[in-house]
């Protein structure tokens, strides 16, 4: 199957963003004002960056590395304090390998000049990706990662499992599949385990729950409260084993191929478990860096954010919160509700947005500029 993408060295984009990224928290508010004045940029500022373990350092420099090589992204300009522990020069060095990159620094010029000197960077780069014209590229290129968020009773009995065969299609087609949450398949790790192509890969993706369970028990708490959210309680969800269960059938039913680190990219073509927090801010940007270029959402509640560079689409099969936040959803599931349309129907419908939304078609969250803020997962503290 082919599709009209951005066929580029490193993969094939759905987008052509410039990103002008921040590469500490405090540089985002340098980074913010330069997209204010060159708003056909995307703006990726974040926390982290400074005064954390060497481990959490390297962790931030991969994530914003390989943030910046998603194929959605065209080029770069990285923005620094100057004085982070985030090595920019690192940063940048990497992503000069696969495209334009650009670094301007708060304390070499002050923040007035550095927007002056950044806003003229990034006018060039905008310049410069209006050249690029898509081509006809093979559907097996594309990534696409699959989340949950603000889920209801719903999001187990429909868009999840509306979700799941989707990705047993995406598969098919020869392309990857990238689903995470590691607090969310807790309870049912069993399930997929058995799904797993060996053990090494069951047992890497153990090891992530195990982790997981042992960070959280170190403060003396479990996870309920957590996970599940309050919002999941209202919305008729009891326990992590329930919301679990749910969740996993956004991974429909092929074989597991592999199990990564938060912001890894796959190695390998097929489903992908990346071991990652639930929240959307974290979650969002870890498939970001491991290459999605399109992230499929299912939420029961209504979750509104998308992300700046890959397209967001949201699903619901709540028919109130369809018609309530129409505005935010961009395939309505109701139909499956109401038993007007079949899983399989519907799985469909969904497989066609996302050609639609990988070829032209802008989503809910791109159209509204609903994806301003985002995260990176660390597992130490700040010190």
């Amino acid at each position: 199957m082919e599709i009209s993408g951005y066929d580029r060295a490193n993969g094939v984009g759905v987008r052509n963003h410039v990103a002008v990224m921040a590469t500490v928290g405090c540089a985002g508010d340098a980074a913010e004002r330069i997209v204010q004045l060159y708003p056909k940029a995307k703006l990726l500022v974040h926390l982290q960056g400074c005064a954390q373990t060497p481990p959490d350092i390297e962790l931030v420099e991969k994530v914003l590395v390989n943030l910046a090589l998603n194929p959605n992204v065209y080029s770069v300009l990285l923005v620094s304090l100057g004085c982070e522990s985030v090595n920019a020069d690192k940063v940048a060095d990497k992503i000069s390998s696969a495209k334009n990159v650009e670094v301007v620094r708060v304390q070499e010029r002050g923040l007035s000049n550095t927007i002056s000197k950044g806003s003229e960077i990034v006018k060039k780069m905008c310049d410069e990706a209006e050249k690029v014209s898509r081509t006809k590229v093979d559907f097996s290129e594309i990534k696409v990662a699959i989340k949950c968020g603000a889920s209801d009773s719903t999001s187990g009995i429909i868009s999840n499992p509306v979700a799941g065969r989707v990705a047993d299609m995406i598969i098919r087609e020869g392309g990857t599949v990238i689903f995470g949450e590691t607090t969310e398949i807790i309870g049912a790790e069993h399930i997929l385990a058995k799904r797993a192509i060996d053990d090494t890969v069951a047992r890497k993706m153990f090891t992530a729950i195990e982790d997981m369970e042992k960070r959280a028990m170190s403060m003396g708490v479990d996870m309920r409260g957590g996970q599940p959210t309050g919002g999941n309680i209202k919305g008729g969800i009891t326990t992590i084993e329930e919301k679990s269960l749910g969740a996993i059938c956004k991974t429909g039913t092929s074989k597991l191929v592999d199990a990564i680190g938060y912001g890894d990219v796959p190695s390998k073509k097929g489903l992908i478990f990346m071991d990652s927090p639930g929240r959307e801010m974290e979650a969002l940007t870890g498939f970001a860096a491991g290459g999605a270029q399109i992230i499929l959402f299912t939420t029961g509640l209504g979750a509104p954010q998308g992300f700046p560079t890959v397209p967001v689409i949201k699903i619901s099969g709540n028919p109130e919160v369809c018609a309530r936040l129409n505005e935010h959803i961009d395939v309505d599931l109701s139909p499956v509700f109401y038993g007007k349309e079949s899983l399989d129907k519907a799985a469909q419908r969904l497989f066609n947005e996302i050609i639609d939304v990988a070829t032209f078609k802008r989503t809910k969250a791109e159209i509204l500029g609903y994806e301003k803020f985002f995260n990176i997962y660390v597992k130490g503290p700040v010190i």
